[in-house]
């Protein structure tokens, strides 16, 4: 089983502007890559995220460079992360419109986590990308990576209305052989790789500045917007609700098959047959919910086993043990030594 990670197909016009611009032929690059025009008529079409990665190699190979990632960013426009984008427009600071598409992040991608973190002088824009629970393959390319994080630093400048610039740009992939010159050119600051995570860093300074364009009372309008959307992508996404509900109750026993059902309002039939379609079962769900959040909770040193395995709904800690050995290969002390946590 994998989960089907996606995007807003709006990032074909990006993409589309910025094909123009470095002499490919869009129209010929969508047939390529097999790719429906039709998508780009629908602001709330999802466009698969490996088929954009697969535009992504095609547009690098086109014009013989790795740079396309940014030529992206040159070409976005406010209109492609769909009512989200008009109200970060509208934020009161670089910092709100930087905490708000981390807060509706599920409207642009279900392929990461974004947070924002602050500190004394600088705030943080983490990009944690989900992983493909069968193969362990990150659900973005590393030039998805670059675009997005891109596309990010150009809405603050155009939100701030000044050429800004990071303190720093970290990416968790290895420069490689060739030239990254073109994302410190456009970052306008130090590229850090095989770092901690995918993300940048700004001043607090900048952050917090207000913004000429910030109007609370059209940000709530299309916080609405939002939210309705939000609501209607969590009710189409059957896997997404069942780990949602897993999450929350894990703590007082793993939910049978059942339960779920009865939570969701199906029969139990109803509820095999559905995941049938997608290709997966309910105990696979909650393994593999289970496993990632195993995986998360042993980053944290401050909790301690029995602790974990209360979190993710074992009964005895030696079930989370034998558990965790079927998963890994490894004990849980092997895994938090193996990763110098």
């Amino acid at each position: 089983m994998s989960q089907a990670y996606s995007t807003l197909s709006g990032w074909l016009i990006p993409f589309s502007r910025a094909m123009k611009a470095r002499g490919i032929d869009p129209e010929q690059a969508f047939s390529d890559c097999e790719i429906n025009t039709c998508e780009l008529k629908d602001q709330e079409t999802r466009l698969a995220a490996d088929k954009l990665a697969q535009l992504m190699r095609y547009c690098n190979k086109k014009i013989n460079n790795n740079d396309f990632s940014v030529e992206i960013a040159k070409h976005f426009y406010p209109g492609m992360f769909h009512a989200l984008g008009y109200a970060m427009m509208s934020s009161n600071t670089l910092y709100d419109a930087y905490e708000r598409i981390a807060r509706y992040k599920r409207i642009v991608s279900n392929s990461c986590l974004l947070t924002v973190k602050e500190s004394d002088d600088q705030l943080i824009f983490d990009m944690d990308i989900f992983h493909y629970e069968d193969s362990g393959r990150p659900a973005l390319s590393d030039p998805l990576i670059e675009a997005f994080l891109a596309t990010m630093v150009s809405f603050g400048r155009e939100l701030v209305g000044l050429e800004i610039a990071p303190v720093c740009v970290k990416l968790t992939r290895s420069a490689g052989k060739q030239s990254n010159q073109y994302l410190e050119d456009f970052f306008g600051a130090p590229v850090k790789f095989e770092a901690d995570f995918n993300g940048f860093v700004f001043e607090r300074s900048i952050a917090d500045a207000k913004l000429m364009v910030g109007n609370p009372l059209i940000t709530q309008v299309h916080e609405q917007i939002l939210d309705d959307l939000l609501s209607r992508i969590d009710r189409n996404d059957l896997i997404y609700q069942i780990k949602n509900k897993i999450y929350e109750q894990l703590p007082m026993g793993a939910p049978s098959q059942q339960q779920m059902a009865t939570d969701l309002g199906m029969s139990l039939r109803n509820l095999q047959r559905k995941l049938h379609e997608k290709d997966t079962g309910y105990k696979e769900l909650l393994e593999a919910t289970r496993r990632r959040l195993a995986l998360d909770y042993l980053t944290q040193q401050h909790l301690s086993f029995s602790e974990i395995s209360y979190l993710v709904g074992f009964s005895s800690v030696a079930n989370f043990h034998r558990a965790f050995k079927r998963w890994t290969g490894k004990t849980p002390g092997e895994y938090r030594i193996e990763m110098h946590i």
